[in-house]
């Protein structure tokens, strides 16, 4: 039976820290679970009493079919990928360590920085002896060949239609039972894609790409070193286009464009963000065929679309722009002041030519050496294929979570209806078989999900360690966010991170620690934010520059500033606490230095 009590001591779920896996980070997890988790998450992602779950099945999946281990390697009853502590998940990175040592052609640090970036704290690798695998070394190989050969991810937009069918097929919930729409969450999870496989599946999908996808960075990066060129590797791997991920600032650009040629919708949107939709519906009504309407039409297929992104979209009980329109409005009320030369599409197209030139101009010089000339060229074709996927397969498992999102919500709503709920994601509190239990007699339930609120309160109150190593300390020891201040930097003063997108820009720096609300953003402005998630997305189109406290190479704010071109820097360590709000600053993303110009 799985042990649900944390550990760490104070939150009510949690993991048993693996002793052959032993060191744990929130880099690159931090993206997905901004949050600590809820007990319904934790129940269908990662343990219940059965057992481990979905996500930390997918993760040996992929891991498994990459040729890196063998299922016996996996402790059978505990997650060893995904640990939670205090609430927070956290990433196993010494297993991908192992997976470093395994691989032919990279290394462990090339592992630690592309996926985890500086971790202050983190030990060094020390081997263990079961961590060189001859046998794994050959079988990842293969997997590599296969990788520089495949000239498409046919089973990614495979993927990508079906979950498009599902999306339009969507049952309508509001017609089931309570009972019925809490069976329907668990098997959709369960087995509502592929072979019975579920959310597994495409997880597992997700997985394999992602780490694939820095086999071939970590390739160009090798001959850009080698060439005394380092700072060339990411402009290689700009403007790809086709980046799901990237993809709603293109649409909500539009949006954008219609509010800043209508004085009809300008005036809608100059009197804020809340209560915006009410208003442009109302405005819609009353003229069918005016400017609100028509925004109306578009808007409404933006959020078919693209509705299932949001900020903690992995989280069921946390709103997307589906479940709440205000959000994915209120981004593009900041994009509608933006310049047109910001225009995302245009961006994009010149890092493009850029990188098609770099690319010409360094395979010329490796003309002495063809060996290494075709591996170049061959890297260049996996990364335009990789990278991209990597985001497509994460789109794909969003997409899917959002369904049950929308199922859950339907069945809150009743409830609140009925006063066993005081909010309709009450049921991030509770495991999907205690919400049976509590639907056939609701007596004590609001007293249970009172207490785990403000356990998850608690939880979400501390700043939780960045890394752990071995046992987590009690959660008593992790300090309250907010009490302890960094210093702030004085103009002339540095901060350094690691280069995430060349170039140089200055602006005004502008710490945002929510995505959900961007008003404090205006154009030019340096986005200052602890890290980001699609969510963020369309305050880039407007930023000059971006910095985030915590990042890598295959980081969401890497991924999304290479194709706006912008500069950015990650891996700042204490850049929201450290640069003050509204100070010129200077972000040079060759350097990965942050300078404050002026106060």
């Amino acid at each position: 039976m799985a042990d649900l009590t944390d550990r760490s001591g104070g939150y009510f779920v949690g993991t048993k820290p693996s002793e052959r896996y032993p060191i744990w980070t929130r880099a690159n997890v931090g993206e997905v679970f901004p949050d600590p988790v809820r007990m319904s998450t934790f129940d269908f992602a990662f343990q219940n009493d059965d057992g481990i779950r979905i996500s930390e099945l997918g993760f040996r999946d992929a891991y498994v079919q990459m040729g890196a281990f063998d299922y016996d390697e996996f402790d059978p009853d505990d997650c060893v990928f995904l640990g939670v502590f205090g609430g927070y998940t956290y990433l196993n990175a010494a297993i991908g360590r192992v997976f470093g040592a395994r691989a032919p052609g990279i290394d462990v640090d090339t592992v630690d920085r592309t996926f985890f970036g500086e971790q202050p704290g983190i030990p060094p690798y020390e081997p263990h002896p079961d961590d060189a695998s001859p046998e794994a070394e050959q079988r990842i190989g293969e997997t590599f060949l296969m990788l520089f050969a495949a000239p498409a991810l046919p089973e990614v937009h495979e993927d990508e239609q079906n979950i498009a069918e599902l999306r339009a097929q969507r049952p309508d919930f509001t017609q089931m039972g309570d009972h019925e729409i809490i069976d329907w969450i668990d098997d959709f999870l369960q087995s509502g894609y592929g072979d019975g496989d579920g959310f597994r599946l495409l997880f597992a999908r997700h997985l394999k790409v992602s780490f694939l996808a820095a086999v071939p960075l970590g390739a160009i990066e090798q001959v850009c070193t080698a060439l005394g060129r380092p700072e060339d590797t990411l402009k290689l791997v700009a403007g790809f286009g086709d980046v799901a991920s990237a993809a709603p600032s293109d649409a909500m650009w539009q949006l954008g464009r219609q509010v800043a040629a209508s004085s009809a919708l300008g005036a809608l949107f100059d009197e804020g963000p809340a209560g915006l939709a009410e208003r442009l519906a109302a405005a819609g009504a009353g003229e069918p065929s005016g400017d609100a309407a028509a925004f109306n039409e578009a808007f409404d297929s933006f959020v078919y679309e693209f509705g299932s992104r949001g900020p903690n979209e992995w989280e069921m009980s946390c709103p997307t722009w589906e479940t709440d329109p205000d959000i994915a409005l209120a981004a593009i009320d900041r994009m509608r002041l933006a310049p047109d030369d910001a225009e995302p599409a245009r961006r994009r197209a010149e890092l493009a030519a850029q990188r098609e030139a770099l690319a010409a101009e360094i395979s010329a010089l490796l003309e002495a050496d063809p060996d290494t000339q075709m591996q170049f060229n061959l890297a260049l074709g996996a990364a335009a294929v990789y990278l991209p996927g990597r985001e497509r397969t994460k789109t794909n498992c969003v997409r899917f979570v959002n369904e049950c999102r929308i199922a859950s919500r339907v069945l809150g709503e009743r409830l609140v209806e009925r006063g066993q709920f005081s909010g309709q994601t009450e049921f991030g509190m509770l495991r999907l078989s205690e919400i049976h239990e509590m639907l056939d007699d609701p007596t004590g339930w609001a007293e249970v999900i009172a207490e785990r609120q403000a356990q998850w309160d608690d939880a979400a109150s501390r700043q939780e360690p960045f890394v752990i190593v071995g046992d987590p300390p009690p959660m008593s020891e992790w300090p309250r966010r907010g009490t302890s201040e960094l210093p702030k930097l004085a103009a002339g003063e540095t901060l350094a991170g690691l280069p995430g997108c060349p170039g140089i820009a200055r602006g005004r720096a502008r710490v945002v620690l929510d995505s959900s609300d961007p008003t404090a953003l205006s154009p030019g402005d340096v986005l200052i934010a602890p890290l980001t998630d699609p969510s963020w997305t369309p305050l880039f189109v407007s930023a000059s520059a971006v910095v985030v406290d915590v990042g890598a190479a295959l980081s969401h704010s890497v991924i999304v500033s290479r194709e706006l071109g912008l500069p950015c820097v990650i891996s700042a360590t204490g850049a929201t606490g450290r640069i003050p709000d509204g100070a010129l600053v200077e972000v040079n993303g060759d350097t990965g230095m942050i300078t404050v110009l002026e106060l």
